[in-house]
């Protein structure tokens, strides 16, 4: 029984077409642009890969604070698989780095954190559409993009996988 398991996988294999088996190349970084909603998946200097995104509720800016719906600027890596998200697969940005935490100490305010690159919500809340996710900004401060980018993205990224923000 197992023999023909094996068998039907590898015939089934070395039956699909060339672009359906293509291995994926694992990114050198991510660039988000805020202001043009894309994030680029690089290689080699390259974009192999560009996505639409969308944001905070409060896209403008830089995040300064815990609750305030922005999602933050700067140079960042990605620190955590989460293959459990409510958004169907996420990956967490370390922040907030040194500069955001000695900024929040400053004004006497929590940073914040737990900010993720991530799909849309396995189950959509408070009666809203699944298209309402792809047409305005409705995270906490989050990066979010569609389900299929997002598996694209998990693919080919790797924790450490440096991650730049711009406004």
């Amino acid at each position: 029984m197992a023999f023909c398991l094996v068998l039907g996988i590898c015939l089934g294999v070395a039956s699909a077409p060339a672009a359906e088996t293509a291995v994926l190349p694992v990114i050198d970084s991510i660039t988000v642009d805020k202001s043009l909603r894309r994030l680029y998946l690089i290689k080699d200097g390259e974009a192999v890969r560009t996505f639409p995104i969308t944001l905070g509720l409060a896209p403008r800016g830089h995040k300064m604070r815990e609750g305030d719906y922005r999602t933050p600027e700067g140079d960042y890596h990605i620190s955590a698989r989460k293959p459990d998200s409510s958004y169907m697969l996420a990956l967490q940005i370390s922040y907030p780095n040194e500069s955001d935490r000695t900024r929040a100490e400053q004004a006497e305010v929590p940073a914040g954190g737990l900010i993720m690159v991530h799909g849309r919500p396995i189950r959509p809340t408070n009666g809203r559409d699944r298209n309402y996710y792809s047409t305005r900004d409705w995270t906490d401060g989050c990066i979010a993009v569609s389900n299929a980018a997002m598996l694209e993205i998990w693919m080919m990224t790797r924790i450490g996988t440096p991650i730049t923000i711009k406004p």
